[in-house]
């Protein structure tokens, strides 16, 4: 039963795949014809596809909290690639991720062609990201970004790098803090997250393979960024996804050295 009921997820995964080459290929053909398609389409279109990728992964979902209604920085914390689908189902959005997305078959490419802004980790390269993310953000389009740069299994929250929301600040653009939470059975979910050396294809069969999760989305209130050091404004986000995933008590600050190494 676990096989069939992986084919059959599988299949549908794949029939909305094959919907977005189809809608990233008219892109693609455009541009070579010279008609550019306008970045918040692309944005709309992203978030339309996103919504038919999400029905076809294993989840039940809840959306808890307001969108924002203007466009901000979004920061979430991060488990799994579905991570992506499951917020840009939300709004028009765009995404800062790792370059190796970018070498992903079929997906690398589908991310490109939504905007997706790609980074190299650890490739010394902070001022380039900054005026990257300052000039999406001046361009008043929404972005998404995973602060902490790395996935984790959805126990734990790792630092936020306060150099990802300079660009906010210089903008003087608004973070909209995001938790994300997958449970089984009432427990944190042992499948859903994409960590180590997991490869994409295994995830895909096993997380398949077994009944629906459950994620919750909690849209938690805006932090304004005007005037603050950008370790205090990756901390106090930090903060408001760690409380809203574990109840616990305040983060401790940073010491001052990490906060300029930030």
């Amino acid at each position: 039963m676990p096989g069939l009921r992986a084919c059959a997820r599988l299949l549908r995964l794949f029939a909305v795949l094959g919907l977005g080459t189809g809608m990233a290929s008219c892109i693609a053909m455009g541009e070579r014809l010279g008609l550019s398609t306008p970045f918040e389409r692309r944005q709309r279109w992203s978030r339309w596809f996103m919504q038919r990728l999400v029905a076809a992964l294993p989840f039940e979902v809840s959306v808890h909290g307001a969108l924002p209604q203007r466009p901000m920085l979004w920061v979430s914390n991060h488990v799994s690639w579905t991570d992506i689908p499951l917020l840009g189902m939300l709004a028009p959005l765009s995404f800062l991720s790792k370059a190796e997305v970018r070498q992903w078959p079929l997906a690398g490419w589908l991310a490109e062609k939504a905007g997706t802004l790609f980074i190299r980790r650890g490739g010394g390269d902070g001022q380039r990201l900054r005026e990257q993310i300052s000039a999406q953000l001046a361009e008043q389009r929404p972005l998404l970004i995973f602060p902490e740069g790395t996935t984790t299994d959805g126990r734990s929250l790792r630092t936020f790098h306060g150099r990802l929301l300079a660009g906010a600040i210089d903008q003087g653009i608004g973070v909209q803090p995001v938790a994300i939470s997958y449970l089984r059975d009432g427990q944190s979910d042992p499948i859903a997250p994409f960590i180590g050396d997991d490869d994409l294809v295994s995830h895909l069969l096993r997380l398949f393979a077994q009944p629906r999760g459950q994620v919750r989305i909690e849209l938690l209130p805006a932090l304004a960024s005007a005037g603050k050091e950008r370790a205090v404004l990756a901390l106090q986000a930090q903060q408001a996804i760690h409380q809203a995933l574990f109840g616990a008590e305040q983060l401790a600050p940073r010491p001052r050295s990490h906060a300029k190494a930030a």
